[in-house]
């Protein structure tokens, strides 16, 4: 993949490589959070992107994840069997079902999210105000990392 900044290349690889393994620390601990409050990091992000597209299709879900669709059927299932979502029929088309978080799965997500903050939290408060600040002007670099 042909690196587009001037920076130099040895650089840009120095770079990835001491961010890739605390990232990637940082993402286990995080995932591990969710599971201390009986919920897959899977179904956590999962519930996260139906919160935030209320209504979405089982298809459009999986493509979103890049999932095969037979495979997110069995995700969606687990899903309705904890009482996590519900699917409601869409008011444009009565053959397409979207899918919606139930109160019990805005509380489930509600704890993930707690947890996972007060864990970061507690290691922010650790690190000192200078760690704090660079981390705080990292914050949107990484969130745009993440998406591109």
């Amino acid at each position: 993949m042909p690196l587009s900044d001037s920076a130099p290349r040895d650089d840009i690889i120095a770079l990835a490589e001491a961010l890739r393994p605390a990232l990637l620390r940082a993402s286990r601990r995080l995932r591990r959070e969710a599971q201390k409050a009986g919920v897959s990091a899977l179904d956590a992000q999962l519930l996260a992107v139906i919160q935030k597209n209320p209504g979405i299709g089982a298809a459009a879900l999986a493509d979103r994840e890049q999932m095969t669709r037979p495979s997110m059927s069995g995700h969606v299932k687990r899903l309705l069997a904890a009482g996590w979502i519900n699917r409601d029929p869409a008011t444009d088309d009565g053959r397409r079902v979207g899918i919606r978080l139930t109160r019990a799965g805005e509380a489930a997500l509600d704890e993930i999210r707690a947890r996972r903050n007060d864990w970061l939290a507690e290691r922010l408060a650790a690190i000192g105000p200078e760690a704090r600040a660079a981390l705080s002007a990292a914050a949107g670099p990484l969130t745009r990392l993440a998406e591109a």
